[in-house]
């Protein structure tokens, strides 16, 4: 807990603050703040009971129109990949308390947004787009990846520029200020574009997989979902170790079944070996 009394002391807002922070070690970080104002609503009677009529905002209009378009654009299909994330908890938590006591807070993403631009550079076509009036694919030199935000008024999600060139430290401290900017709703409209693929994690919210969608002019979203410890068959033998699910989704007019499935066996490999990942960056 961070104190923001005088002299640094913690108050009984620092702790309530950190009570409500997500424990999820994938998680972008959730800066407090206050809801917005639910919006006025006006309750009327219909023949089957009494509703209350509220307006839709702005940010959920625009949401609206890019999801149906993006489900009447794309033939959505989703693989879905399991991944033993033990080895990788076991390096994170034992170099969080040093990386964090320089200030700022570290969690897995920057793991996985190094890994999923490795497995980018091996199948480049998850990292493309198509001009389909040229009829041409738009392979991607460039690593811009999306990070789906949470925000109390809808779905936002800033891009961080260049992940291939920023170290796990820096992809820290970007994932927490464009987090926290984007919850305050005080982004840029240049931080919003230019993605060449999005990671949303939805893992702190439960389920066991989701089937997200495509980010346009996307050709694939992926997923991150919850880690939980399950019995594991290792060597012959019965053993707990943390489990997850990886998913993604992506445009099967443009990527074949067997491509995803090829892509998410490398990018689960890389998640569950973290020796091998570091040995590709």
């Amino acid at each position: 807990v961070k104190g923001t009394g005088s002299a640094g002391r913690i108050t009984d807002e620092d702790v309530e603050r950190a009570a409500a922070a997500p424990t999820d070690p994938i998680a972008p970080p959730v800066p407090p703040a206050a809801s917005p104002a639910r919006p006025a609503g006006v309750t009327a009677a219909t023949a089957d009971g009494e509703v209350e009529r509220v307006p839709v905002s702005h940010l959920r209009k625009v949401i609206a129109g890019a999801m149906r378009t993006s489900k009447q654009t794309s033939a959505h299909v989703t693989h879905v990949e399991e991944a033993d994330v033990t080895e990788l908890f076991a390096h994170y938590r034992a170099v969080k308390a040093e990386v964090e006591a320089g200030g700022g807070r570290f969690t897995l993403l920057p793991f996985f947004i190094k890994a999923l631009v490795t497995v980018l550079k091996d199948y480049p076509i998850f990292n493309a787009s198509v001009d389909e009036a040229a009829a041409e694919i738009l392979l991607k030199k460039y690593y811009n990846i999306g990070i789906a935000v949470d925000t109390p008024e809808g779905l936002i999600v800033p891009v961080i520029k260049g992940a291939d060139r920023k170290d796990m430290l820096q992809l820290a401290d970007e994932i927490t200020d464009l987090a926290g900017r984007a919850r305050e709703r005080r982004l840029g409209l240049d931080e919003l574009k230019g993605g060449t693929c999005t990671i949303t994690n939805i893992g702190p919210l439960g389920g066991v997989f989701a089937t997200p969608i495509i980010n346009q002019p996307e050709l694939a979203i992926i997923g991150l979902h919850k880690i939980q410890d399950r019995p594991v068959v290792v060597d012959g033998e019965i053993v707990v170790r943390k489990m997850m699910y990886l998913s993604v989704s992506f445009d099967h007019r443009w990527i074949d079944g067997a491509e995803g499935a090829r892509f998410m066996t490398d990018l689960g490999g890389l998640i569950s070996h973290p020796g091998l990942l570091m040995a590709r960056l």
